[in-house]
């Protein structure tokens, strides 16, 4: 079985020495190519676009090599990048957005909302045969995502202080109006005429502002997952593409055989369920879809597992998934890694931990201002390789 998948990864822009995002996208992107890097709505950001893979081996080195090309660029300018749901340092007054008249029109129009846009996150694309395919399966995975952004929570600070969540992107995030979970659709005509309605409402201008949970994508022939966290480990990623392109050929799988998901139409469980994720990440509660009761985080992520053992095996993944998530359960999410950080020593120390991670290093204790004071990038001399649980050499066994 060969689907492909793909990611898409934003990345926070910081100033090294002060650890503070700041709208110098433009100066990075001018160096890189458009092919593979690009903007967002705000200049803080910076979008990158792996290639199409097969392998999670592959994905796994396509986006090492991303990162360390983005980090070499941004260290050349006195900046550095951060994959995570919210930069830690976060500016009170923002600045303009992107020079693009689409994300001008987004500005006016949502106001805060969009002012405040300055969150992170990584997609997942998963082929999908056609778009009635990709908006049936929807509904069938939609109760399972909660768990993929419990694994990914990576944004507990906002501003400098800390939010009480696990992932405040997604609380930031679902102020939008079409933010949150995608509801079931009988086939794609459905699904297009609900997105010409909210266009005709003027309540979005045009498909791309489509902020489901999962969405089939506007451009491509694929399912795309949009809930989680921008991941600091490109190996959470890689764990959550796993998971999600099993999700998906499972429930092809089961609509192949006549096994329509069933829908009762109430879907208000599944906001719940995102917001107990936020809220938890991998050190709390979760909604387990199943029961629809709360469990233990780790109950809930080995449950999922097995259930997916049987699609994960059928691409070869399952030794490099059970792995992953067993590190992944071990070391926490990155909110709990940085919170832990950041109260031993401080909040900077908790962004140097962030840039070590995104370029593939591992922030050792007592390292403070690693991220700031001479380090090579990671396009140096073999920095970027990954250490203990997750490490590539998990990969793939």
């Amino acid at each position: 079985m060969s689907v492909r998948i793909g990611v898409e990864e934003e990345f926070h822009v910081l100033e090294v020495e002060s650890g503070l995002l700041v709208p110098r996208a433009d100066p990075v992107l001018r160096r890189l190519p458009r092919r593979t890097f690009t903007t967002e709505l705000h200049q803080s950001t910076v979008e990158s676009n792996s290639g199409v893979h097969t392998s999670l081996d592959d994905l796994y080195a396509d986006l090492t090599r991303t990162r360390r090309r983005l980090d070499a660029v941004a260290s050349s300018l006195g900046l550095a990048v951060v994959a995570a749901g919210t930069a830690p340092l976060a500016p009170a007054v923002f600045a303009p957005p992107t020079a693009d008249a689409r994300y001008r029109h987004m500005t006016e129009e949502y106001r805060r909302v969009a002012d405040e846009q300055l969150i992170c996150g990584a997609q997942v694309h998963v082929d999908v045969p056609d778009r009635d395919t990709a908006v049936r399966v929807m509904c069938a995975v939609s109760p399972w995502l909660p768990v993929l952004l419990a694994v990914s929570a990576s944004s507990p600070y906002w501003q400098g202080s800390d939010t009480g969540y696990a992932s405040w992107r997604t609380m930031l995030w679902q102020r939008w109006p079409t933010a949150g979970p995608a509801g079931c659709f009988s086939n794609a005509a459905e699904y297009d005429t609900a997105v010409r309605d909210l266009v005709r409402a003027g309540i979005i201008s045009d498909a791309g502002m489509i902020y489901y949970d999962v969405r089939p994508s506007a451009h491509l022939q694929t399912l795309e997952l949009r809930i989680c966290d921008a991941c600091p480990r490109a190996e959470t990623v890689v764990l959550i593409a796993g998971l999600f392109r099993a999700l998906v050929t499972g429930a092809r799988e089961g609509l192949r055989a006549g096994r329509a998901p069933a829908c009762e139409g109430r879907h208000e469980w599944l906001r719940g369920a995102s917001w107990r994720a936020a809220r938890s990440g991998l050190e709390g509660t979760l909604v387990d879809p199943e029961t629809r009761r709360e469990a233990s985080a780790p109950q809930v992520v080995r449950k999922l597992l097995l259930r997916l053992r049987p699609a994960l095996e059928a691409h070869g993944d399952w030794q490099t998934v059970r792995t992953l998530a067993k590190a992944a359960l071990i070391d926490g999410s990155a909110a709990r890694r940085m919170r832990r950080i950041a109260h031993e020593e401080d909040l900077l120390a908790c962004v140097d931990m962030l840039i070590a991670e995104t370029r593939g290093e591992r922030r050792h204790r007592g390292s403070a201002a690693a991220g700031r004071r001479n380090v090579p990038s990671s396009g140096a001399g073999g920095a970027g390789r990954s250490v203990g649980p997750g490490a590539p050499e998990a990969i793939g066994r």
